[in-house]
């Protein structure tokens, strides 16, 4: 019997791992200088800039979220209804996104770059403001934090300036809020202030009509009777306004048909209505020239000067409370930790770069032996020295 031939020998899967991994090794092995000397060199080079890097300080101050409170003048408005106090009322329900992003207006950056001088510490031409805006920015880090405070970040060279930057936001926030209608009571005490503005001026009219008509003779006495019918006139009148404002402030909500808003257009029907019988119909078609017609005209021009005070005062009293209100809000803003000096620089962190760039030359090493060792071997190659020499050709920039 003849025997099968037996086939070839082959090497094991393991036996060509084992050659790989020796391989490997040769590789390494062969370019150890460049392994382990590109990073030793690359260390002591980053060494040498990290030292030539100035020391970064960084100064925090955190402040606490302002928060809704009731007012004395909510209270109030409430009474009156709440289409008036949606009105006047209707500030942000979070303002927190609202103050970061004012703290981080160029309004505020351009309080602090002149107040600390610092297109002139930056040695920044004051043609070029918004180099400044941005080198500010940059070394100004500002966010709301889970637990609603506002943490501010300053970063400077010298501490103590960092810590003054960071204090300095947190003043010009203050001042800020103080002139801008931000919470319910700014919003509040900048609608009271406008309509009191507008019922000063008219009552002004008012009196000078009632003083040149007493100058000219054209005013007579009147009698008890006929000042209760202008302090109730007057009475009602003012009445009828705020419920005016009611109501146009609860179209801006509701619709014809809702409740509220027939309920408030009923009543100022009715208060209309009673306002028209004291009034008098036509009493404003008599001669001047006549006595009773003389006594008309005063009259109306004490009712006038009566409803604009009752009005004013009004007004007046309801502007009060909102700045009241306001200042209350103001006082709000509080420094949970007011900026201090710093003792230990943030950065830079020499030994974090020397490791980092001694890593990243380490392994950049690794791959330049490979690549060496794989140029090595094409040479040796005809059929991949030819293909090194085209890729070589293709490279030329000529």
């Amino acid at each position: 019997m003849t025997e099968s031939p037996k086939p070839p020998e082959t090497r094991s899967t393991a036996d060509e791992e084992e050659i790989s991994m020796l391989d490997l090794a040769i590789v390494l092995a062969k370019h150890k200088k460049l392994i382990l000397g590109l990073p030793f060199v690359v260390a002591v080079m980053a060494a040498g800039y990290s030292l030539t890097l100035p020391n970064i300080y960084t100064a925090n101050t955190k402040i606490l979220s302002p928060q809704k409170s009731q007012s004395a003048a909510s209270a109030m408005l409430a009474q009156l209804g709440g289409g008036i106090a949606g009105l006047v009322g209707g500030a942000v329900s979070n303002p927190n996104g609202v103050y970061v992003a004012m703290l981080k207006s160029r309004t505020v950056a351009d309080n602090l770059i002149q107040r600390f001088g610092l297109m002139k510490h930056w040695n920044i031409d004051s043609k070029h403001t918004s180099v400044a805006y941005n080198r500010l920015a940059g070394v100004t880090n500002i966010t709301l934090g889970k637990d609603t405070l506002i943490v501010i970040d300053v970063e400077d060279e010298d501490p103590k300036r960092a810590a003054d930057l960071a204090n300095a936001y947190v003043d010009e926030l203050v001042k800020l809020t103080s002139v801008l209608a931000v919470t319910e009571a700014s919003h509040r005490r900048l609608f009271f202030e406008r309509q009191f503005a507008l019922a000063k001026e008219n009552l002004a009219k008012a009196e000078a009509a009632a003083r040149q008509a007493l100058q000219t003779g054209g005013l007579v006495k009147v009698d008890e009777q006929g000042r209760a019918m202008v302090e109730a006139a007057a009475s009602l009148r003012g009445q009828i306004t705020v419920k005016e404002v009611q109501i146009g402030a609860m179209r801006t909500f509701a619709a014809d048909n809702n409740p509220d808003l027939r309920l408030a257009q009923q009543e100022i029907e009715s208060m209309k209505r009673e306002l028209d019988k004291i009034e008098g119909a036509g009493a404003g078609r008599v001669s001047t020239n006549d006595p009773v017609a003389q006594g008309g005209d005063s009259l109306r021009l004490l009712r006038d000067v009566k409803y604009h005070e009752v009005i004013f005062d009004m007004l007046a009293r309801q502007y009060e409370l909102a700045k009241i209100d306001e200042a209350k809000d103001s006082s709000i803003i509080q420094i949970l930790d007011k900026a201090i000096e710093p003792d230990q620089k943030s950065k830079p962190k020499r030994s974090q770069i020397v490791l980092l760039s001694a890593f990243a030359a380490f392994f950049l090493g690794i791959i330049v032996a490979f690549f060496r060792s794989g140029m090595d071997k094409a040479k040796v190659d005809p059929k991949q020295a030819r293909r090194l020499i085209d890729l070589k050709r293709y490279l030329a920039w000529k």
